[in-house]
């Protein structure tokens, strides 16, 4: 079996940054990630402008030298703990990949990278169809977020700008 590598995108790599638009744009198209591809405008600028995110941080799990995996994460802060938080954005392993563990070590590496920032905890959503990522999530350590039972568990909401 071929040895997995994760790595750190280098968003200026000409390399790490063409593999991360491809991972990405393959989620995009997927149902759980929208079902459209990236618009070419933003798939082109996408990378340097990570570059310039000083919170952001990305990983890409390599397979017999090709990208079958990716983590985008960025800092954020959690004021009820006063330390830093790291929020898994997107995730994204190739269909024919998936259930072979490329997930989890994303998921590790993205953890590994929070504890070395100092951060709580590890944060992310996920739809509430997507029964394969949740089960991974859960296997992971993830839960429901919620800070008293009584008053529930906390929802995602969105507005667009």
């Amino acid at each position: 079996m071929s040895a997995l590598l994760i790595k750190r995108v280098d968003y200026l790599n000409a390399q790490d940054s063409e593999a991360l638009i491809f991972l990405l744009d393959t989620y995009a198209q997927d149902p759980m990630g929208g079902g459209e591809a990236l618009k070419p405008e933003n798939a082109a600028r996408l990378c340097s402008d990570m570059a310039r995110i000083a919170s952001a941080v990305s990983f890409i799990a390599w397979l017999d030298g090709k990208p079958v995996g990716l983590i985008n994460c960025f800092e954020g802060y959690s004021t009820f703990k006063a330390k830093p938080l790291l929020n898994v954005h997107d995730i994204v392993v190739l269909a024919g990949h998936r259930g072979q563990g490329i997930g989890q070590a994303l998921l590790k590496t993205a953890q590994d990278h929070a504890y070395s920032r100092g951060c709580c905890k590890l944060t992310l959503e996920v739809l509430s169809g997507n029964a394969q990522a949740m089960t991974s999530y859960k296997i992971f350590g993830f839960a429901q977020y919620e800070l008293d039972p009584a008053a529930g568990q906390a929802q995602f909401m969105q507005k667009w700008l």
